[in-house]
């Protein structure tokens, strides 16, 4: 009778092999699972990738601050820089419109339907608030309606200073552009002030009493 070596073996050591066979292939198809955001078409499965909201949230409001402060970095002077309820607007617009879109790109991430229906509201009802206040222009008063112009004015100076303009004819109106608008900030410039300590000339009596001094706006463009 022949000995066979490999009968020493018993099933109980096979069955143990193929089961610890199985289980690594099972832990490997899990693990890239996870690490390719895969999970069940229904969104509830524990696979995939899970984003903070609070995160989120930061982001948004980060970004939206950001904007707000880059709409000043094209003024001619910082001395220029007024608060503007326009802009204020204007950068909670985006941030509604930045909150949609990059949601919807990555909707995935975001597992619970509530508080993406949720975003999706508030950033719509942002967006067509502020689109509307920029629109109407309802809360924009004498002063502030002023300290925005300013940095506006401000934006015209820059582009009317700097811009590479060959044409005599165009050059001259350039100039004549930079002169109204450095004027027109010094005339705005001093109403701010003499409303703030007098209050406003609503009559033709209080604005004979407070004329506006005549201001003088210079160009450093020079044209042939």
């Amino acid at each position: 009778m022949t000995h066979d070596p490999d009968s020493n073996e018993s099933p109980t050591l096979d069955q143990h092999r193929a089961t610890t066979v199985d289980t690594t292939d099972d832990v490997d198809v899990n693990d890239e699972s996870h690490a390719f955001g895969h999970g069940d078409e229904s969104g509830n499965g524990s696979g995939g990738i899970h984003m903070s909201y609070g995160r989120f949230g930061a982001m948004i409001a980060t970004s939206t601050i950001v904007m707000f402060g880059l709409m000043y970095i094209n003024s001619y002077a910082w001395d220029h820089v007024r608060w503007s309820e326009t802009r204020f607007y204007m950068a909670l617009l985006m941030g509604g419109t930045m909150a949609i879109i990059m949601l919807g790109f990555m909707l995935s991430m975001y597992r619970s339907t509530k508080m993406n229906i949720g975003i999706f509201v508030l950033a719509i009802a942002v967006f067509a608030g502020s689109l509307a206040l920029v629109r109407s222009q309802v809360t924009v008063q004498d002063s502030s309606w002023m300290r925005a112009m300013i940095p506006h004015h401000s934006i015209a100076i820059l582009t009317s200073e700097r811009a590479q303009i060959d044409d005599a004819r165009v050059c001259e109106l350039a100039k004549s552009i930079i002169e109204a608008q450095q004027r027109e900030i010094d005339e705005m410039d001093w109403l701010i002030n003499d409303i703030a300590e007098n209050g406003k000339a609503t009559t033709a009596a209080e604005t004979a009493e407070r004329p506006v001094p005549d201001f003088v706006g210079a160009a450093i463009r020079s044209c042939p």
